[in-house]
């Protein structure tokens, strides 16, 4: 419990430390346009003050006397009564005119600046919005928004490789799918020509063919619910309904349902468990992951091993193994291994291997039950570990 504690604690002070260091990024952008913001007010303030001290005051009314008497061919002691008629008696009117004609230059100088930020940020979204992988540049005080932009487009990038790369593994797979399809097709063809061709043939032969051809059916059968499990689990979002669930019945469920399986591969299964495993789940969806992990035990496993399964209760989770012994996965291979559409099985035979959606979907009901699904192969045995959320009692 005082680990717990410490760790809580920890994690909260990395929560405040990274809002902290959010603010101070965005802080620098916040100064900059305070400061050049107080650099314009302070100009302007010079400027007008320059004006009316040294200008207005003192030149400015030598100036336009001169101008006068110059232009308008006024004597000097007449244009001096002008000034001091019309331009020095509004004087007020001047200052405010010259105030307003400064401000509004500054403001328009300020705004220009401040749209330099915000081409800036549209050149960004426009390069997000193109094919371009180069990265995105802004100003140093736009760091913060440069970070997650450039986040931005190396999501975009790594979804768009995702989604190619799984739309190319399904091409492949219904490639191969329908290519095996031909094989026990072709056999059933076979099979039948001889039935209906040869009447009299023994009953020894004819219930050779009978059967072979009723195998060859079943594995037919298996294929096209490969196709439709691709096509549903493309057009449907999986979706929970959670409830009480005691897992050590329903893992002792799903074991019973396939020991003819494990049978007729020559393997055999022994489960290590306590009841009861209590969480709260959608039974159903629990029972399609340890399914399909059990399946893929079958087909990957060397014939007469063992198959191991095992749960245990935390004080936070209920943890499930399911381990075999057989071919080892490459490490380079298992982060790809709960990828939608991946068969471990190169060479795409027939005798292993499904769609390739089996652990995609596992992992997807998991992650929607707030746990965790991990995969080590190791020394001849590879172990998948399912971390699910503990009843609250």
């Amino acid at each position: 419990m005082k680990i717990r504690n410490i760790l809580k604690r920890f994690g909260g002070m990395a929560i405040k430390l990274k809002n902290r260091q959010n603010s101070t990024d965005y802080n620098m952008f916040q100064i900059k346009i305070m400061q050049r913001f107080c650099i314009s007010a302070f100009i302007s303030t010079v400027i007008v003050i320059g004006l009316y001290l040294f200008l207005w005051k003192r030149r400015m009314g030598d100036w336009i006397v001169l101008l006068l008497h110059l232009c308008m061919g006024i004597d000097s002691e007449k244009a001096f009564y002008i000034y001091n008629d019309y331009f020095r008696n509004f004087k007020e009117i001047f200052f405010g005119i010259a105030i307003v004609l400064v401000f509004l230059f500054l403001l328009w100088y300020l705004f220009r600046w401040m749209t330099r930020y915000f081409r800036e940020i549209n050149d960004g979204i426009e390069s997000l919005l193109s094919d371009r992988a180069e990265p995105i540049w802004l100003s140093p005080e736009m760091r913060p928004f440069e970070i997650k932009l450039n986040t931005v487009q190396n999501i975009l990038a790594q979804r768009e490789q995702d989604a190619r790369n799984a739309e190319q593994r399904k091409n492949e797979l219904v490639m191969y799918l329908a290519h095996d399809i031909r094989t026990p097709l072709t056999s059933i063809i076979g099979y039948l020509k001889i039935l209906e061709e040869i009447p009299n043939l023994p009953e020894a032969e004819k219930e050779k063919y009978i059967h072979i051809s009723l195998e060859k059916t079943y594995r037919l059968e298996n294929m096209i619910h490969e196709f439709f499990e691709i096509t549903r689990y493309n057009t449907q979002k999986i979706t929970i309904a959670p409830k009480m669930v005691d897992l050590y019945y329903l893992l002792v469920q799903v074991i019973d349902e396939h020991v003819p399986r494990f049978t007729e591969h020559g393997n055999y299964i022994t489960f290590h468990a306590k009841d009861p495993l209590d969480i709260n789940g959608d039974p159903e969806k629990l029972a399609r992951v340890f399914n399909n992990l059990l399946k893929n035990a079958a087909a990957y496993s060397s014939a007469g091993t063992e198959v191991i399964v095992s749960a245990e209760e935390t004080p936070e989770n209920v943890i499930v193994t399911v381990s075999n012994y057989g071919k080892i996965i490459p490490d380079d291979k298992l982060d790809t291994l709960f990828e939608k559409f991946y068969r471990l099985d190169e060479s795409r035979t027939s005798d292993t291997g499904g769609t390739g959606l089996g652990l995609a979907i596992a992992k997807e009901i998991v992650t929607l039950h707030g746990g965790t699904i991990t995969v080590a192969s190791a020394n001849g045995q590879t172990t998948f570990t399912v971390v699910l959320p503990g009843a609250k009692k």
